[in-house]
């Protein structure tokens, strides 16, 4: 069974979280929050608050333990850019955008094979 949870529109570029999200993938669940809590990034920092809404999921709605909980996938992807502009030389304009990200964490309660 499958338990998902999403964060959107978090103000961290999908690159940064990216360094962060590979970690987490095939952990179980209690493994993969400890070393969230441990990584001093604000990306890391977001997932932690996905991944615990994840695992109180499966415990509220399913009944589920969290010692038997896996992530099954951990996804980032981009949300919307915010546009921005400085003042640049002779006149003219560059633009600044600022990235916004959508975390996706599904946990599953069966082991991976192999």
């Amino acid at each position: 069974m499958e338990i998902h949870a999403v964060t959107k529109y978090a103000r961290v570029s999908p690159s940064k979280g990216s360094d962060v999200i590979h970690l987490l993938r095939g952990k179980p669940a209690v493994q993969a929050l400890t070393m969230l809590e441990l990584i001093p990034k604000k990306s890391a920092a977001i997932l932690a608050k996905t991944l615990r809404s994840a695992i109180a999921n499966a415990e509220n709605n399913l009944d589920v333990k969290r010692e038997n909980l896996y992530v099954k996938t951990a996804i980032i992807g981009p949300g919307p850019m915010f546009r921005r502009f400085r003042a640049k030389a002779r006149g003219m304009a560059g633009r600044i955008r600022k990235r916004t990200s959508h975390f996706t964490i599904v946990l599953t309660d069966e082991k991976k094979q192999g």
